[in-house]
């Protein structure tokens, strides 16, 4: 940012000569509602700006810190909050010269009332959350922890790959829901030849696929094609990362956080049952960032399990599912694979051991705590470089 809306003897002032002028953002397609909380005073005033117009944010924010300055007799610093949600991180980014922080909105203590008043002045009231949790309150809400522009510029491979094999279950579902209209089971869109099998297939009753009915199976077989294509070329692009230079042998243009992204995924392709989607996708959603111990790490995945204790009552919720909800929809495929591909592991031993003789949705319960058992050593594996007990390398 130009102009920086702070004074510039601030860094000689201490800390206690210091004001700050807190200042939330509620965030739309059309408008911004900026509400700001002047240094020593209760009272809260909004104003509204056009979407995305940093130009005006900027003379906001100046104008505002002036006048603070002069009421106070004292430096002031911008200190913002917004919610993370649909307009991402860069807004983030474009405050650095100030103190931004990006607060998970589901973590803002408020009235727990089954029908909660919904405004924008209502909202600006965060701000009493960030005060407090600046003097040292952190239960008050939960700040996220925003990836750079490498790493969410890396993420996007994995992501762009799942939305297209998504895409392409949906529309072979489709295309079979369709046949099966005019009982039809048993195609495949998916496989080679598909058009030609297309042009044999007979209705229940005897009778050849009805004009549009066929035309509309060849467009979606087209937009598989398509699909098929994009998938590939994003699975080489991906695969491109995994054979890169090793640890250490970057050139001197590569950025710092995609390398260590790089270095991460490919100490996890060392270890039997991570493919190269696995490896790539665990360090972009997960360890681009610091934990300080598991429960973090559990946590952060939304794996870790929610108690419920009052008076005598103890129960236990299952898991929180308040995380990455992709990164734990991996990890549960990624707790089949081991529990397939490394038999011999502790983890794999663990899990035996507690299905042995359960049914179906014993075993459903179990792969999630294993999945969580299993973030945690690979946590510790690319953090510490401790291996999960019995776990195979790959050869070579």
């Amino acid at each position: 940012m130009h102009n920086d809306p702070r004074p510039q003897n601030q860094s000689a002032a201490t800390a206690a000569e210091i004001a700050t002028l807190l200042v939330s953002f509620e965030l739309s397609e059309g408008r911004w509602v900026v509400t700001m909380r002047p240094p020593v005073s209760s009272r809260l005033s909004c104003f509204s700006i056009p979407a995305r117009d940093t130009e005006k944010l900027l003379t906001l924010l100046t104008t505002q810190r002036e006048q603070a300055e002069r009421r106070s007799h004292r430096a002031v610093k911008v200190v913002s909050i917004y919610e993370a949600g649909r307009d991402g991180f860069w807004l983030h980014r474009w405050l650095l010269a100030l103190e931004s922080h990006v607060v998970d909105p589901a973590s803002i203590l408020g009235p727990q009332r089954r029908r909660k008043a919904k405004a924008d002045s209502i909202d600006g009231e965060k701000l009493r959350s960030l005060a407090m949790w600046l003097g040292g309150e952190p239960g008050v809400c939960s700040m996220v922890t925003p990836p750079s522009v490498a790493q969410e510029d890396q993420r996007r491979l994995s992501r762009e790959r799942d939305e297209s094999v998504r895409e392409r279950t949906r529309l072979s579902n489709g295309i079979n829901g369709l046949l099966a209209n005019q009982g039809i089971a048993g195609f495949k869109p998916l496989q080679k030849g598909a058009r030609q099998v297309l042009d044999v297939l007979r209705t229940g009753d005897g009778h050849a696929l009805a004009p549009h009915l066929r035309t509309t199976n060849e467009r979606i077989l087209q937009r598989l094609d398509l699909l098929r294509q994009q998938i590939t070329a994003a699975e080489t692009e991906r695969d491109g990362l995994l054979q890169a230079a090793p640890v250490g042998a970057a050139s001197a243009g590569t950025n710092q956080a995609e390398s260590r992204e790089t270095a991460i995924a490919r100490q996890l392709f060392r270890l039997r049952s991570i493919g190269p989607e696995f490896a790539t996708l665990l360090p972009a959603e997960c360890f681009y960032r610091r934990f300080d111990n598991r429960r973090q790490v559990a946590a952060f995945a939304g794996l870790a399990p929610t108690p419920w204790a009052s008076g005598g009552v103890e129960r236990e919720q299952g898991i929180s599912k308040a995380g990455n909800r992709r990164l734990r929809r991996t990890l549960i495929e990624l707790a089949w694979s081991w529990t397939r591909r490394q038999p011999d592991s502790t983890l794999t031993r663990w899990f035996r051991n507690k299905v042995a003789g359960q049914g179906t949705r014993m075993r459903r319960i179990a792969i999630v705590a294993l999945a969580r058992k299993l973030l945690v050593a690979l946590w510790r594996y690319v953090t510490d470089g401790v291996v999960p007990e019995g776990a195979v390398l790959k050869a070579g």
